[in-house]
């Protein structure tokens, strides 16, 4: 989803940041991490502390997820190693996306306009690890022409959970149809989520079942000018 990426970037620079994209950087180590493999999580992880450890700016994720490896897991991952105080250093200064426009730069209104309905789904790590509830919901409310309509099942998981979607097939998909179905029940022309994979499990169920309801990341609505 480069979209997301570049939209990320875009709202950033609209917003007076100075961008810096390191090509050097991979994953976070989430994946294997998730699956018991802490060695391999721990390799991939270590090279994370490296590359972002040569700058001492916020490191911004538009990703629930991947920010709660780094702020929460890096933590229990690195602990008791030579790499914590690393691993402390960086955490401290990784953000999601939402929490850095709101807590780290005090904004709430970034000038967009997205004239639609929208309803927003809670992504599981943000919300539950990192508490990130109300940050994204302040930043769509201020969204000229955003009608946002909270759904039933908005902090329900969608039933991806990375390698449980793959594990456990039946039940990842029960999941969706369960979050797709409460979408759907807003009339909302959009579920609007902060975390990539959810919208990935989302996206490939409404896709599949060619529901009347598409799928946006909050940085592509929030980087919106009409």
């Amino acid at each position: 989803m480069p979209e997301i990426g570049i939209a990320t970037v875009e709202l950033l620079e609209h917003l007076g940041c100075e961008v810096h994209y390191d090509p050097q950087q991979t994953c976070c180590g989430q994946p294997p991490f998730n699956s018991g493999f802490s060695g391999e999580a721990a390799r991939v992880a270590r090279h994370m502390l490296d590359v972002f450890g040569r700058s001492e700016s916020p490191v911004v994720v538009p990703s629930g997820s991947c920010a709660t490896m780094v702020k929460i897991f890096f933590n229990e991952l690195f602990e008791a190693t030579s790499d914590q105080p690393r691993a402390a250093q960086l955490a401290s200064r990784t953000f999601e996306l939402s929490d850095f426009l709101v807590q780290k730069l005090g904004v709430s209104d970034v000038g967009a306009t997205f004239r639609h309905r929208v309803t927003f789904h809670d992504g599981c790590h943000g919300l539950r690890e990192l508490k990130s509830h109300e940050a994204p919901r302040q930043l769509l409310r201020a969204v000229r022409g955003v009608e946002l309509v909270e759904m039933k099942e908005a902090q329900t998981c969608c039933g991806f959970g990375g390698t449980f979607a793959v594990k456990f097939a039946p039940i990842s998909t029960a999941m969706a149809e369960v979050k797709c179905s409460s979408a759907i029940e807003t009339g909302a022309d959009y579920v609007v989520s902060n975390d990539p994979s959810c919208l990935m499990q989302i996206r490939g169920y409404v896709e599949k079942q060619k529901l009347p309801i598409r799928t946006l990341h909050l940085a592509e609505v929030l980087n919106s000018r009409g």
